[in-house]
């Protein structure tokens, strides 16, 4: 009798469970915030002195203030015309909508910086592993994005052009493609 409650409850589980992933991951694909834009999402800095906040509002406590403009960071929240955002270190907290750019910047592998010096990320003329060094990067220096392809960023540090491995990034997501 067991048997044949297993057998009949078993295929029953198994098609409800395979009509829930189709929904589960479109909805997982198709997040997106209040603003119609997909969160998470990867912006910058826009201006040079920005206060990073505990709550979203003027109202709120500083707890931290970025001095620098251009710095990638990750929209992970949006409330009203402000937005939670993550850095490269991890510390979130909320900022105006109005201080964050679309322009795509990334650090180079943060996770790398304090490993010592002869540690570095290469930036290649073409999206190939094998191909010309045109610059050895240390790790959290801040670049420009122009695109990645899913595997490879075509970069710009201060004039000097060329492709890093998507892999060594923070400010691209893992196969993201976007020109």
């Amino acid at each position: 009798m067991a048997k044949t409650l297993v057998k009949g409850i078993l295929p029953a589980l198994a098609a409800a469970l395979i009509a829930a992933l189709p929904a589960t991951a479109e909805a997982q694909a198709v997040s997106k915030g209040p603003s119609g834009l997909p969160l998470p999402r990867f912006v910058s800095l826009k201006s040079k002195k920005v206060n990073l906040r505990v709550g979203p509002g003027t109202t709120y406590a500083v707890s931290w203030m970025y001095l620098k403009s251009g710095l990638p960071v990750e929209i992970i929240q949006e409330y009203d015309n402000w937005r939670k955002i993550r850095d490269a270190d991890g510390t979130e907290g909320w900022v105006n909508q109005a201080l964050l750019s679309g322009q795509r910047t990334a650090v180079t592998a943060p996770w790398m910086r304090g490993k010592g010096s002869g540690v570095f990320v290469n930036m290649r003329h073409d999206p190939q592993p094998n191909s010309a060094l045109v610059a050895k990067l240390e790790p959290g220096v801040v670049v420009k994005l122009n695109e990645c392809n899913g595997d490879w960023c075509e970069a710009d540090y201060e004039g000097t052009e060329g492709w890093i491995s998507q892999a060594e990034v923070w400010g691209a997501y893992p196969a993201e493609v976007f020109k």
